[in-house]
């Protein structure tokens, strides 16, 4: 199977859900246009309070359409874009990809992954139990973070449902992604 965009979101303000819109327009180096999270420099509200010029290796959020399956076995009730996501993508393992890996979206635009989201106890805000849904224990007792990954715009274009992704690995040695 082909991976595909099923939904993209975006909200101008720092809310913790985004809804659904027909499309978004990524613009290089910033993000998504009319996103809270657009900008060179960090957007999150706790990382500003850290140190407000970092780079933003946020600008983009990408959760698999397979988690929400999954949660849904479990119970939760959890739409697209209801985990703050920009892209909601599908049949991609974007969990197991590298560091450094292009996801080309639709006909123009570019997305490198830098990193995993770091899921935080907002999640629970949403509904009772979900933070310990989308967190696991790999066999050596580490943890795994499966509420999708974050990434920079390396190319700006329109993106919405329906646009095919592919998937560009960088030269080797792999990184695995970390939490950024």
């Amino acid at each position: 199977m082909s991976a595909t965009v099923v939904a993209v979101h975006r909200h101008a303000s720092h809310s913790f859900s985004k809804p659904t819109t027909e499309q978004i327009m990524l613009l290089a180096g910033l993000g998504v246009e009319g996103d809270a999270h657009c900008g060179t420099t960090v957007r999150h509200r706790s990382r500003v309070r850290q140190d407000a010029t970092q780079p933003n290796l946020r600008q983009v959020h990408l959760i698999h359409a397979e988690l929400l399956d999954e949660l849904a076995a479990q119970g939760f009730r959890v739409a697209p874009g209801d985990l703050g996501e920009n892209i909601t993508p599908r049949d991609i393992d974007l969990l197991a990809l590298p560091v450094g890996t292009v996801l080309h979206l639709g006909e123009q635009a570019r997305v490198t992954l830098t990193g995993l989201r770091n899921p935080c106890a907002q999640i629970d805000a949403f509904q009772v139990g979900l933070l310990a849904a989308v967190l696991g224990r790999a066999p050596d007792g580490s943890l795994i973070r499966k509420a999708g990954v974050m990434g920079v715009v390396s190319a700006g274009g329109r993106v919405c449902a329906a646009d095919a992704i592919r998937v560009v690995l960088p030269s080797g040695p792999h990184r695995p992604l970390e939490r950024v």
